[in-house]
């Protein structure tokens, strides 16, 4: 069983940054693939970014050059640092540990991301 808890959203400014954290429980952090992935109201969720234990990194088109995915395995943490944020960034973003297909896939509850003059 793991426990995902987001945090670092909130409201900013378009151009401004936030760095949302994920803090997980649970064993055996390292086998799985953390990600994030946002839900704007009215759209479907997508992912955001992903990262694997061993650094291997992917990110959508939409935030490439701008975002910046990272973990820290001995603190069971990863993290997401946005720059340049843009008004179409607004979603709540999801912290999600998917790991072998035997395992459940796991998200966390969502931190409110909204950007906005």
């Amino acid at each position: 069983q793991v426990q995902l808890v987001e945090s670092g959203g909130g409201l900013v400014q378009p151009g401004g940054s936030l760095r949302l954290s994920c803090a997980a429980s649970g064993r055996d952090f390292s086998i799985y693939v953390m990600g994030w992935y946002r839900q704007a109201p009215g759209k479907q969720r997508e992912l955001v970014a992903t990262i694997t234990s061993g650094g291997r990194i992917n990110y959508s088109d939409s935030v490439k050059g701008r975002f910046t995915i990272s973990r820290d395995n001995a603190k069971n943490t990863v993290f997401l640092q946005m720059n340049s944020l843009k008004p179409e960034d607004t979603a709540v973003y999801y912290c999600n540990a998917k790991g072998p297909p035997i395992l459940p896939v796991y998200w966390g509850q969502g931190t409110q991301v909204t950007v906005s003059s």
